[in-house]
């Protein structure tokens, strides 16, 4: 089970709270289901991607906790970059979202990949990737890490029948060119 996810799945249930009729709250697979029934998708990339956000401070606290016992690094700030990807598979790993590597794309780009996201959902399928609340919350998680503004775009997705899940990180400006290079038919490696 995810742990730290409490928040997001009760903001995606505020959403839905019209659609129960009992007290039970539903998990994150199922809240996404409901979403998509409800929504027909058209509304469900939005609204996860912005539970993801609502979550990313949390997910940051429990970095920071996470650093203090794995590396005795007071503030995620203060962890040599030279062990970032180290300490983010860790972390991710421990706290149930998956396998993640960490390497450089391009200068401006840095590309997680994972084969058993957390997130993805590869017997329902989908057109295009899926991954939104992980999009949202990396979004926010890695732009405080950054002391900045951060853009996260999933390219590749299990739940769209890829083999892994492929999140590309970077400035905001450097992701935007990297899209609209896409939707012109590039890959996001050319």
């Amino acid at each position: 089970a995810l742990r730290h996810t409490a928040m997001v799945v009760d903001t995606l249930y505020a959403k839905l709270k019209p659609d129960f009729n009992d007290k039970t709250q539903p998990t994150f697979h199922e809240s996404r289901g409901m979403l998509d029934e409800r929504d027909r998708g058209v509304q469900t990339a939005t609204l996860l991607q912005e539970a993801g956000v609502a979550g990313g401070e949390g997910l940051y606290a429990a970095f920071a906790g996470w650093l203090q016992t794995a590396y005795g690094v007071m503030q995620p700030g203060d962890l040599d970059a030279a062990y970032l990807p180290e300490a983010l598979k860790g972390f991710f790993g421990d706290y149930g979202w998956g396998t993640l590597t960490v390497s450089e794309l391009a200068p401006a780009v840095m590309a997680l990949d994972s084969e058993d996201w957390a997130e993805a959902a590869p017997d329902q399928g989908s057109s295009y990737p899926a991954c939104h609340l992980t999009s949202g919350m990396l979004a926010d998680f890695l732009g405080r890490m950054a002391q900045g503004q951060v853009a996260v775009m999933e390219v590749e997705c299990r739940t769209r029948g890829d083999s892994r899940c492929r999140f590309l990180v970077g400035a905001p400006d450097s992701l935007s060119v990297l899209y609209d290079r896409m939707s012109r038919g590039l890959t996001y490696a050319e």
